[in-house]
């Protein structure tokens, strides 16, 4: 299985455990040199003009691949999978968890995957934007909440298992572009020597008096989806050792209820909420 685009790493976070057949995420434009009839090319695009979808679709039929190709109906990439040996989920939505959903439970049914359902992964989203939404006061809010906790400093985000890194990823990006500021996210490795090194914190500074010059300060943010491998803990711990030697602020966001794909999902949409509260208590558009 060859999952192209920036949707392949979810799709193989979520597979590869038990995936019976090798699964590549192929970021790259194009399809890789050895990919021909007895692969399967799994291609997703929100608005079904993307250049690259289109061509590695064109590429997989030259080369006799099997598609599955999600992507809304008439669209340019629809017409060019269109053919034998194509499967074709029509998209009805731009949000990449909407479209991933009916993608992973196609595979499921191919027996390449573990089964996921829409409605739980619905149920999980529909209790964020109850929880989260804009009429609900900060102090029970978590998407509010972490906004503010974040507002002053850097943030560093940190997912235990392999499907809350990949919400990390997203998040991060999320916060970068609601913010214009650094957002990092990455493994417990990478991240203990940014908690580490941070800045003394000056009780005493006054950002109005000091004109905004003051020294910013990395905030450790955990996404938390109840992942308790080995390597989920031991990373969690050092990240929260780190940061209690660089007294570094933490905030977390908790998601530990329903299957994977629904915590993922509410652990992304809490991010993209604290994004938005964050884009506009800064004044930028969100």
């Amino acid at each position: 299985v060859v999952a192209g685009g920036p949707d392949g790493r979810l799709f193989r976070a979520v597979l590869e455990p038990v995936c019976p057949v090798p699964f590549v995420a192929w970021p790259h434009r194009g399809l890789p040199g050895w990919a021909g009839p007895l692969d399967l090319v799994v291609v997703v695009c929100r608005d079904g003009h993307g250049d690259d979808e289109i061509s590695a679709v064109a590429e997989a039929r030259r080369r006799g691949c099997a598609l599955l190709v999600a992507a809304p109906e008439g669209s340019p990439l629809h017409d060019a999978a269109s053919g034998r040996g194509t499967t074709f989920l029509p998209a009805g939505s731009a949000d990449p968890t909407a479209l991933a959903v009916p993608v992973l439970h196609a595979l499921h049914i191919m027996g390449l995957g573990p089964e996921v359902e829409a409605e739980p992964v619905a149920a999980a989203l529909d209790d964020v934007a109850e929880r989260c939404g804009p009429s609900v006061p900060s102090d029970a809010n978590p998407a509010k909440e972490l906004a503010l906790g974040i507002a002053d400093d850097v943030p560093v985000v940190w997912g235990g298992s392999v499907l809350a890194a990949r919400a990390a990823r997203r998040v991060a990006e999320a916060l970068r572009s609601a913010s214009g500021r650094p957002v990092l996210s990455g493994e417990a490795d990478q991240l203990v020597p940014i908690l580490e090194g941070a800045p003394e914190p000056d009780l005493f500074a006054d950002p109005f008096e000091d004109g905004g010059s003051a020294v910013s300060r990395p905030a450790l943010v955990i996404l938390d989806d109840g992942a308790d491998n080995p390597a989920a803990v031991a990373g969690r711990a050092r990240l929260d050792a780190a940061a209690e030697s660089g007294s570094v602020r933490v905030q977390e966001v908790r998601a530990t209820e329903g299957p994977d794909v629904g915590r993922f999902a509410a652990l992304l949409a809490t991010g993209r909420f604290a994004a938005a509260y964050l884009a506009l208590g800064l004044g930028r558009p969100a």
